[in-house]
């Protein structure tokens, strides 16, 4: 196959549907699993919350993925020449146009946030805070987001790492790492768990993790569930359309999507056997965001025997998630570039590249030197992660697909793909989820974001 193989005609498929599982739920894997997800577990009522969780992953976020692979499959095309297939002589294709934006700027700041992990397996390798106080490893991981040549720097690796993967395609690149990665990254995720259900405390934290608490689910909670089930999986943004047009027809995707939702919700789940028995055995409290990973987690694995073997072996554990997460970002954006200007993958990937490490110089410096540059109150790695991207476009990007398929498309029109092959056929879940309930809660989520409804 040449370079150029992304083409609708010589299109590379995935070798088997196994494959495609693991690179799918590698994409949905990321850093919402790790530092957001179990910290509102324990917020909201523990296996309570799990319960609402579970069933809005069911009826809003599955749809939307289903959908995404549905459409990649059908038209084998990226998200917006797809669209433009579906809906030929009209501007929808715009909203292709919008998904990738929204991917590029996600991969602008993730990718710095990626880079911080592996600056963190050498910093745990090399024992430089070990038996340092919460405080003082505080101070350690200011001093390195705060030094913009050293934050730069491991973005880059984190960068160079990911293109070299995608610009090799999908059986010898995407396909090759993720069969490795995916199955090492649950190895490690138990082994990790074990170590941290075993800390003398630990059963506390068990508790806070998983006793329900059905005083806590109100109306917040059931939104916040919805949230996390919409971002766990990443969609809205169309990056898994470029997934499912490597996907062959032999099973049906109704199969696939619960696969793949399973798969991203048992590591999210396991997480939490990670942080929270860990948290309570050594008295720290467990928040959520960076501070959780590259503070709190640190300063847990400093006080343990043998702490900063686990703690390089966690860090490891967070560039495998990264990274299968990057990838699927970035085969969307490349996908986007070959399909519509008929660049070879090569080329397509490393103009990628230049343009997000471009975009990520911006964010890394917003912890540094441009610090005080402000957009509505916020830096502009804050802006463009929780208002641009987490508040506009992708909750709206998710809606306006539900939109075009339920009532513009029709939801009859992709049934027929979505079920065909062996499997699960799922006509009237998929029916009822795209046209009624999952828009619905999508916009009561969005009304919640803004804070209108409370």
């Amino acid at each position: 196959m040449t370079e150029s193989n992304l083409s609708t005609q010589k299109r590379e498929k995935f070798s088997n549907r196994f494959t495609f599982v693991l690179a799918s739920v590698g994409g949905a894997i990321g850093l919402g699993n790790i530092w957001k997800f179990p910290y509102v577990v324990g917020k909201y009522g523990g296996a309570a919350f799990i319960v609402i969780y579970l069933i809005a992953l069911l009826f809003v976020a599955v749809p939307i993925l289903i959908s995404e692979f549905a459409i990649g499959r059908k038209t084998n095309a990226s998200y917006p020449t797809a669209l433009k297939t579906l809906f030929p002589k009209s501007k929808w294709y715009l909203l292709g146009i919008i998904g990738v934006i929204s991917l590029t700027l996600t991969l602008s700041f993730y990718s710095g946030v990626a880079g911080w992990t592996v600056a963190y397996i050498f910093k745990s390798a090399t024992s430089q805070y070990s038996g340092m106080e919460i405080n003082k490893i505080g101070e350690v991981f200011g001093k390195f987001i705060g030094n913009p040549i050293e934050s730069i720097f491991w973005m880059f690796v984190m960068m160079i790492i990911t293109t070299f993967i995608v610009s090799k395609g999908v059986k010898k690149g995407i396909e090759k790492i993720c069969n490795v990665l995916l199955p090492l990254l649950f190895i490690l995720i138990l082994i990790l768990g074990i170590k941290s259900i075993t800390l003398d405390g630990a059963s506390k934290g068990l508790e806070f993790y998983l006793k329900p608490d059905f005083s806590q689910l109100s109306t917040e909670a059931v939104l916040a569930a919805i949230g996390q089930a919409f971002f766990s999986l990443g969609v809205g943004a169309g990056n898994l359309v470029i997934y499912g047009s490597y996907l062959d027809k032999k099973k049906t995707i109704g199969s696939s999507g619960i696969l793949v939702a399973l798969g991203d919700t048992l590591a999210a789940l396991l997480f939490g056997f990670i942080i929270f028995p860990a948290a309570f055995a050594y008295n720290i409290e467990a928040g959520m965001g960076p501070p959780l990973v590259f503070i709190t987690l640190p300063a847990i694995f400093s006080q343990m025997k043998f702490g900063m073997v686990f703690a390089t072996t966690f860090f490891v554990l967070l560039f495998f998630a990264c990274l299968t997460s990057t990838i699927c970002i970035m085969e969307a954006i490349v996908g986007y570039l070959v399909d519509e200007f008929k660049l070879t993958r090569n080329k397509a990937t490393w103009i990628t590249a230049g343009i997000i490490c471009f975009l990520g110089i911006f964010m890394m410096l917003s912890f540094s030197s441009m610090s005080d540059f402000l957009i509505f109150g916020r830096t502009i790695f804050d802006f463009t992660n929780d208002i641009l991207v987490s508040i506009l476009l992708l909750p709206i990007g998710g809606l306006l697909m539900l939109y075009l398929i339920g009532w513009k498309l029709k939801p009859k029109n992709m049934i027929e793909e979505i079920n065909f092959g062996k499997g699960i056929k799922i006509s009237k879940y998929y029916y009822y989820t795209v046209k009624y309930i999952a828009p619905i809660a999508i916009i009561a989520m969005l009304l919640q974001m803004v804070g209108i409804l409370k």
